[in-house]
């Protein structure tokens, strides 16, 4: 279904571009950069974060660590990455396969500028086997994704 959901997103809103659906698990960063043959900068993490009462999705560069006291800053509290489980009941995608589209709720969105190092990022498209070839840009544009500066 998560799949499915990711398919219906791009058919809708950008039918140009294609999910890429491999034979093997590219649920991690080191597995995506290796099967699609890119740097593991180039694997658009996303990250599944509560702050006080609200779930966001935040999307980074696969070699990029979130930093703590940045996050405090940008969102004016702490934040708590959820549990597998929570992770699936809110975006609808499995852990490995989570990616800012096609979501089963409607979650803000940002975007860590760690992307812009790149003229294109391969985020998950909903399984752990799947991606999409984009610019960060276009992804932000068609998440209604914010900017910040969380990672270090």
């Amino acid at each position: 279904m998560s799949l499915q959901s990711v398919r219906q997103f791009f058919a809708d809103h950008a039918p140009d571009i294609d999910i890429i659906e491999l034979d093997q698990s590219t649920a991690t960063v080191p597995l995506a950069a290796e099967a699609h043959g890119v740097e593991p900068g180039q694997i658009a993490k996303t990250l599944s974060l509560k702050i006080k009462n609200a779930v966001v999705l935040v999307v980074a560069s696969g070699d990029a660590r979130l930093d703590n006291k940045k996050l405090k800053t940008a969102f004016g509290a702490k934040a708590r990455m959820l549990s597998s489980d929570e992770v699936v009941n809110w975006t609808g995608h499995p852990v490995g396969g989570v990616c800012p589209f096609g979501l089963e709720n409607p979650l803000k969105v940002y975007c860590d500028i760690s992307l812009k190092r790149y003229s294109e990022v391969l985020p998950a498209a909903g399984a752990t086997y799947s991606a999409v070839r984009i610019s960060p840009e276009r992804m932000a544009d068609l998440t209604a994704a914010t900017w910040i500066d969380v990672c270090q």
